[in-house]
Order: structure tokens, then sequence, then C-alpha cells
């Protein structure tokens, strides 16, 4: 039986009435009726039992075992194809290991960490792959690139909270570092092959960088000379011939790769500086040069980009 609401309007207002069923209490016994609602029996179903931490900790250790070993390879290997080939073995292993924890049994208190574990491995195999994508002369440290990337700082981050949760995380990122500014001293020669001479070339660098000048005859180079930013030298002793001219400019300079290894350009002078020796009556002629590197119009001499691989090493 439905509760009906019905009222009747008066002078003060709305009175309201509700009607509301009665049910007889019987004073004992069945009254032939459904009766009150029993409690339903059975045991209560328990929780599903979570994952035991000691075997997440087995599986953590096995899934990030070969990408220990790959990282501390890393941070052995000298500068150059070694080094570029052990990030590519890292990076392939860090992927590895982030699939084995995607798919890993995990504790409850646990799940978190572990989602942030293993897509922070999935940044640090981009990370190393990025890194070791330079194999150039103009190209930044491998270690630098890391030093810099977010790949090494989201490990570091979800490392700190699963073993803060009692779950270690045994990685050894390997090392970084920051960005250099090397440069030779003014005048300073990378290389020296002169045979001997009276012509002199003075070289003027009123460019915003640091440069380095080279002069070849065929694939044989005479001398290569750096030459700091807003600093002129010469150099004395120079041969006779006609002999192309390298230029090359940018910041931190790589003996290594006698190179600098940011904001790179490479160049030449279109046209040969021709050194000449004769003699003359009272004397001996020879040839006085001077080169100005400028980041200005109006000079008599052009020059032409050229791939740095062609620039005399």
């Amino acid at each position: 039986m439905r509760a009906r609401i019905s009222g009747r309007a008066t002078a003060a207002g709305v009175v309201l009435a509700l009607a509301v069923p009665l049910t007889a209490c019987g004073s004992g016994g069945d009254s032939g009726g459904s009766g009150s609602p029993s409690a339903a029996g059975g045991p209560t179903p328990s929780p599903t039992p979570t994952v035991d931490p000691a075997a997440y900790r087995g599986t953590l250790d096995t899934a990030l075992g070969p990408l220990d070993k790959a990282l501390r390879a890393v941070d052995r290997a000298s500068e150059g194809r070694a080094l570029n080939q052990a990030l590519g073995t890292a990076s392939t292993a860090a992927a590895t290991a982030a699939g084995g924890l995607e798919t890993a049994d995990t504790p409850d208190d646990a799940e978190t960490g572990n989602a942030a574990l293993a897509a922070s491995l999935r940044d640090l195999s981009r990370s190393l792959a990025d890194a070791g994508g330079g194999e150039g002369r103009c190209a930044i440290s491998p270690r630098v690139e890391l030093g810099s990337a977010d790949g090494p700082r989201r490990v570091k981050e979800a490392s700190t909270t699963l073993t803060g949760l009692g779950y270690p995380v045994r990685l050894k990122l390997p090392r970084t570092e920051q960005p250099k500014h090397r440069r030779l001293g003014n005048g300073a020669l990378v290389k020296d092959a002169r045979s001997g001479g009276l012509g002199r070339l003075t070289v003027r660098n009123s460019t915003d960088s640091d440069a380095v000048v080279s002069l070849t005859r065929g694939k044989k180079t005479a001398f290569t000379v750096y030459i700091r930013k807003g600093a002129s030298t010469t150099v004395r002793r120079v041969g006779d011939g006609s002999y192309t001219v390298y230029f090359t400019s940018g910041s931190d300079w790589s003996s290594a790769k006698k190179s600098f290894t940011r904001d790179c350009a490479f160049e030449k002078f279109d046209d040969t500086a021709d050194f000449k020796t004769v003699e003359v009556s009272g004397g001996t002629q020879y040839t006085v040069l001077t080169f100005s590197l400028a980041k200005t119009l109006g000079g008599n001499a052009t020059t032409s980009e050229v791939p740095e691989s062609e620039f005399p090493s």
C-alpha cells in the first residue's frame, strides 16, 4: 500500500496530512505471510592476496640487472665510437627493462612507483639513443647531452620513490658532464708541418667566435693555427707555393677531434694564397699576406662552406 499526501487550503495556509499504512502485529506464531527477511548465511569472501614483496624485489633485480650492466659499460667507454656503441646497447636494454616492469606482478603499495619507473626507463632509452647520435667532428659530447636529458633525472626520481618503499632499485647511471668551454691560446699551432720559407701570413679574427685557420697544398696540411675572437696572429716561415685556406669557427675546442664541438662553421676562401720568394736587385722579395675574418659585407675575398669531413684534420 502506498503513502498518500493530501491537503486542504485554509486561511492560514496549507495543512498537509500524511496517510501512513499500519501493519498489525501478531502476538505469536506464523501468520502465514512471508515473514521478516533473514540474514543470508555463508562466509564473507576474503580479498585477493597482494603480490609477495620479496617476489617483486626479485622481479626488479631480474629486469634491471642487464640494464645496470649496460649502463656501467657506458660509464667505462672512451669517447668516440666505443661510447656511441655502448649507448646504443644501453638504450636497447632500457627499453627491454621497461617492458619487463610493465607486465610485472606488483604489490599494491608499489604499483604507482613501478609504473613511474617503467615510464622513466622508456625516457632513458630515448635519451641514451639521442646522446649517441652525433658522431661528427662538431658534436656535443654524449656525456654532456646526458647531463641535460630528462631520462636520467626521471629514473632517479622513480628509483628514489620505490627504494623508499622498501623495493631497492639497483641501477648505476653513467657519469655525465657539464658543457665545456675549452680554448687554445691565441696563435697556438694545432698542426705544424712547415718546411721553412720567408712567407708571412697574418690572420685577424674580428668575429664573435674563436677560429682555426688551416693552409693546405693538395692533401697535405702545412699548418693549422688557432686565433681567439677579437685577436690576430702571424705565422712566419711559410714556404713558397699555392695554398687553399680553410677556416672553422665555433666554441669549445676538442683537441681529440681537432674541431669545435658547438656552433660550428666550416669554410674556405675561394681564392688561393700564393707565396713566392724571388731574388731582386739589392735583396730578396717574399710574400706577406693578411686575411681578415669578419661578419661584414664588402670584403675582397669570397668564401664557400665545406662539409666538416673535408676540413683538414
